[in-house]
């Protein structure tokens, strides 16, 4: 050992602080705590970090051989307490925190080699615990990583850098400027003709990623999401956001009235999934013309209303708009944009950890969780509502 002395006193433990993104790791030298570390906290770290690698790729979770997990992420949420006894301590720094004896260090890595391996390989579901823990640290830090390179190669605030496709408004002031995110570049292009000086529009083009199935990392290499961190200012997830921080307090979804743009409205708050400032807007799926006038119904509950109200053998006709791209812009502004006679309808979540649980089930990748949700829930759908 030479000359140092092993004693049965460190512990490695994988606590559940599921709250937690950050290890602690204790050393101690001849009952002396060195806060400042050493080569024994250096050997720890060394041991853990080539033992997991080594064992993640000889159990196959890592199959990619140019995937090497860090220290940082193999150490994420760990409680380490090491002591070691050594005859003649070297304590480094002003305040001889430090310890600094080179031996330490390799007598540390093979001792806590040799009682890991085994005892992983004897626990494979601590072992399977541990490497899904600590893909998922590294694969967070990928996408943070990559929001970051966007948020620095674009600068959020730029107008110079925001989509080409987003049409701005020349508003400076957040709590004043809304902005339409709108399915389709046919509609986007007359909502652009018809917006006023403080909306914006932004066409999206086809159906955004399933973000309840992806990872952080496919999501932010997506284009249609990154216009949408960008042209909205939302920073990277989980991390930078706050709810005035986007370039818009007023976030309105519009889309098709059929089942594809229903399916679009919900992929977006998926995405969208914080309160306050989503709303929905709500285009008329009907046009009515008697003569020279021209009326616009939002359901058909009204357009049998309308219908009744006429005189018996009146002869009218009546439009149905299939997709926002059929209105001309001075009606899509006179239905659907013009904040007089608009309809919005504004999102609110009464119970958010309840509004996840839906989310979770009903667009992530359980099938099992997906049925369950529906068969409870269709006891109180309106089959009239199904677009079937």
């Amino acid at each position: 050992m030479n000359g140092m002395i092993r004693e049965p006193m460190h512990r490695i433990l994988y606590p559940k602080c599921s709250d937690s993104y950050s290890d602690t790791l204790l050393g101690y030298a001849n009952s002396i705590r060195t806060v400042d570390g050493g080569t024994h906290i250096d050997g720890v770290k060394a041991s853990l970090t080539r033992t997991l690698n080594n064992l993640a790729k000889k159990s196959k979770v890592i199959k990619d051989k140019d995937i090497t997990l860090s220290g940082e992420h193999v150490r994420e949420r760990l409680t380490c307490v090491i002591s070691v006894k050594v005859p003649n301590p070297e304590f480094e720094g002003q305040t001889k925190t430090r310890l600094g004896n080179p031996e330490a260090r390799k007598i540390v890595d093979q001792s806590i080699l040799e009682y890991l391996i085994e005892y992983l390989e004897l626990h494979p579901d601590v072992l399977d615990a541990i490497l899904s823990k600590t893909l998922n640290a590294l694969k967070a830090a990928l996408a943070a990583k990559r929001a970051r390179e966007l948020v620095r190669q674009k600068g959020v605030l730029k107008s110079s850098s925001l989509p080409g496709k987003l049409a701005d408004c020349s508003a400076t002031d957040p709590a004043e400027a809304e902005i339409f995110i709108v399915e389709g570049d046919s509609a986007g292009g007359s909502a652009k003709v018809v917006t006023a000086d403080f909306s914006a529009v932004l066409p999206l083009r086809g159906k955004i990623l399933n973000i309840e199935r992806k990872d952080e990392a496919s999501m932010y290499k997506d284009e249609e999401i990154q216009n949408l961190i960008l042209g909205l200012g939302l920073g990277v997830k989980g991390e930078d956001f706050r709810k005035d921080a986007p370039r818009y307090h007023k976030i309105i979804t519009l889309t098709d009235v059929d089942v594809d743009g229903a399916h679009i409205r919900t992929l977006l708050l998926t995405f969208f999934f914080f309160e306050g400032c989503i709303y929905v807007g709500v285009p008329p799926p009907y046009k009515v013309e008697r003569g020279k006038q021209a009326h616009y119904c939002y359901d058909e509950t009204k357009l049998r209303r309308l219908q009744s109200s006429f005189p018996a053998n009146t002869s009218y006709n009546i439009q149905r708009f299939k997709g926002l791209g059929e209105m001309m812009p001075l009606q899509l502004w006179e239905t659907t944009l013009n904040p007089e006679t608009r309809l919005l309808k504004q999102l609110r979540v009464e119970d958010m950890a309840e509004a996840n649980v839906v989310f979770s089930s009903l667009m992530g990748s359980r099938v099992d969780f997906r049925k369950e949700l529906i068969q409870n829930s269709a006891n109180v759908v309106n089959l009239g509502h199904l677009d079937i």
